[in-house]
């Protein structure tokens, strides 16, 4: 089974190295690794380069892809991502991110094949600092089924933890209407496709990665906010969105 790990860059060149040492590391040989560069005018292009010739000197048996052009922004990269994977299942980690340990892809790829095909296979995430640095566990966690229904309840399982079936992806792409939450509603669509085809999940039970502190909604916080609302009343309805951000409100204030 061949895993495909997508790496969206552009000017990443504080960060990148961590997350190719991450997936250099593992001890699965099937992995797809496609990178996605958005132009980088600094030396990301060049470390990721010297990553895949340290790849092949080492005889890890990774695919590695390195792609750049300019793109539209973050979503349109990754779907230039899903369109060049190959894998069965593919997640994106992105620049500064590392998988959790070296096992991490070998445990993912024994699980999802001895059964499925899944159209999710998902875990729980780590929060690191720019260094790199263990910060804290994230504090939402993936429940023990999970299903679109799910993310009515906030994003329970992040991006870098969700590792979709790659057919289901390729006729999902992101929407580029969404400039910040286009990933919930992906994910949220993933699972609906999923469920039309018939297909479960899969918890891994474990965490899978550690994510860079500080992503896109962070940073654009309260677009954030109204692009999920827009997002969540969408797929759930209006008035189901209204009861559970009234049902966020009160959690956050006790």
């Amino acid at each position: 089974m061949t895993i495909t790990l997508i790496t969206c860059t552009y000017n990443a060149e504080a960060v990148i190295q961590r997350t190719l040492d991450s997936v250099l590391s593992q001890k699965y040989a099937d992995i797809e690794h496609v990178i996605v560069d958005g132009k980088s005018t600094d030396a990301t292009l060049a470390i990721a380069q010297q990553y895949k010739t340290t790849s092949h000197m080492q005889r890890t048996g990774h695919k590695i892809s390195i792609f750049s052009s300019p793109d539209k922004g973050l979503y349109d990269a990754m779907n230039k991502g899903i369109a060049y994977a190959h894998g069965e299942y593919l997640c994106f980690l992105n620049a500064g991110d590392v998988l959790q340990d070296k096992d991490t892809i070998a445990d993912i790829a024994s699980k999802a094949s001895s059964g499925g095909p899944y159209s999710v296979v998902y875990g729980e995430t780590d929060v690191v600092d720019d260094k790199g640095t263990f910060l804290y566990h994230r504090k939402l966690h993936a429940p023990e089924r999970l299903t679109w229904h799910s993310f009515s309840n906030g994003m329970l399982v992040c991006h870098q933890a969700f590792y979709a079936n790659t057919l289901l992806a390729k006729e999902t792409p992101y929407n580029l209407r969404y400039r910040i939450s286009a990933d919930v509603d992906w994910c949220i669509r993933i699972l609906k496709a999923g469920e039309k085809n018939g297909m479960s999940t899969l918890n891994m039970r474990r965490v899978v990665c550690r994510y860079l502190a500080g992503g896109m909604s962070i940073k654009n916080h309260r677009e954030s906010l109204m692009e999920r609302f827009d997002t969540m009343r969408e797929h759930y309805g209006l008035l189901r969105t209204v009861l559970q951000h009234i049902r966020f409100l009160f959690k956050k204030e006790r």
